[in-house]
């Protein structure tokens, strides 16, 4: 008689062991071509079980993608080794200010920079995003201004939010970037109900949902799915698999999925599986998607294939369920180290250029860092306006919350 039994999805190494990354499928960069535009989910089975690289192990651009890359220019590619160097300053310079207690709480997107930094830069004014709380690089590549992105992780006068959020939960209309939800999944919902308002005016705006490998367990994902196949939707759906949800390994949010990708296939929808550590694949299929969308083709998902080379947030020690240098041994390299040796292969960037921009660019963060710490930190707080917890509730206040503030005296 056979007994039925449960299995539970193991990482390839543990604490104690050595990294092991050998039984990923990383085909050689190049091997996938550009697809047209009115893609299907059906003719999207080797785009979404495949990995699109145009990037490879020397630093060259290959393959059909690289043509498509050629149009976007040097330019961008050389803004989005700016953006990604600007974003890691960011991050070591705010953990720094975490661990010595100035703010309660920081969460880094380290080693995923390219995925935000490439994909905020093909959008257009007015398009926005549905992000979690890993995407502050998709406001570092809007230009969003730094002391307001500081100011909401210290929670101060500089928070345009008031200290309504926890730190790193931003929300700018302006530059795109909707307000995050501390629930997870929920924006990939949200994101698809803005793309069917945007449908429905006519304005020629498109959304784009993120959510991490292990919210993609959660109902949200599935009915966003659901929805955006039904209604068709100007929607780029954006899965970033970093391989770990918090101490889970990815494993656990796949099942017997070959890709996260090839999931959005069985909901009717096209997807395509990208190299995230790559620039050049993450700017050239960002275009596409975002082209393919905007002209009425409807929802696309992209799966970002790349790993969390930092902590799940400063809360976490990842030293407790995955080895010591498994980011190092990560196959597909750091996006910044690859967008370097590319733009020094092609004579256009040196190492000279980029440690002078380095060291440039964490001054510059520095300097705005110590002028946002001087409107108060969390050891060393300015406390702001009591009247202040009165506004921002109601477009017009209510005559019992006028009341109640008139009895507490302002």
């Amino acid at each position: 008689m056979n007994q039925s039994k449960l299995t539970f999805s193991q990482p390839p190494a543990r604490p104690g062991q050595s990294p092991d990354f050998s039984l990923l499928d990383i085909p050689a960069a190049g091997t996938l071509p550009v697809p047209p535009l009115d893609l299907d989910a059906q003719g999207a089975r080797d785009f979404a079980n495949g990995l699109i690289r145009v990037l490879d192990d020397e630093g060259n651009a290959v393959g059909p993608w690289a043509d498509y890359v050629a149009k976007l220019g040097d330019d961008i590619l050389l803004q989005g080794l700016r953006d990604m160097q600007k974003m890691r300053a960011i991050d070591v310079r705010l953990l720094n200010a975490q661990r010595q207690g100035k703010t309660s709480f920081y969460l880094q997107c380290t080693g995923e920079e390219a995925i935000g930094c490439g994909f905020q830069r093909q959008l257009a004014s007015g398009d926005m995003n549905f992000p979690t709380y890993r995407q502050q690089s998709l406001l570092v590549a809007a230009d969003y201004p730094l002391d307001a992105l500081m100011g909401q992780i210290y929670s101060n006068s500089k928070d345009p939010l008031e200290g309504r959020q926890l730190p790193i939960m931003h929300s700018s209309r302006d530059y795109g970037f909707f307000s995050i939800s501390g629930n997870l999944g929920t924006q990939f919902v949200q994101a698809v109900g803005w793309a069917m308002a945007n449908a429905l005016t006519s304005n020629g705006q498109i959304a784009a949902g993120w959510i991490g490998d292990g919210a993609t367990a959660s109902n949200d994902f599935n009915s966003a799915l659901l929805s955006a196949s039904t209604y068709q939707p100007p929607v780029v759906l954006n899965i970033v698999n970093n391989q770990w949800a918090i101490s889970t390994y990815t494993g656990v949010a796949s099942g017997k999925s070959k890709t996260y990708a090839d999931r959005a296939r069985g909901y009717g929808l096209p997807a395509l599986r990208v190299d995230g550590n790559d620039y050049l694949a993450v700017a050239a299929v960002s275009r596409w998607a975002v082209e393919r969308t905007r002209a009425g083709h409807g929802p696309v998902v992209i799966e970002w294939f790349t790993y969390r080379a930092a902590a799940h947030s400063a809360a976490d020690d990842p030293s407790s369920y995955r080895p010591k240098g498994e980011a190092r041994a990560w196959p597909l390299g750091d996006p910044i180290d690859r967008l370097k040796t590319h733009l020094i292969n092609r004579a256009i960037w040196s190492e000279e250029r980029h440690a002078q921009m380095e060291a440039e660019m964490l001054d510059d963060v520095t300097t705005v860092q110590k002028s946002v710490e001087q409107f108060g930190t969390f050891i060393a707080p300015k406390p702001m306006s009591k009247a202040a917890t009165f506004e921002g509730v109601y477009a017009e206040m209510p005559e019992h919350l006028r009341r109640q503030r008139q009895d507490a005296g302002f």
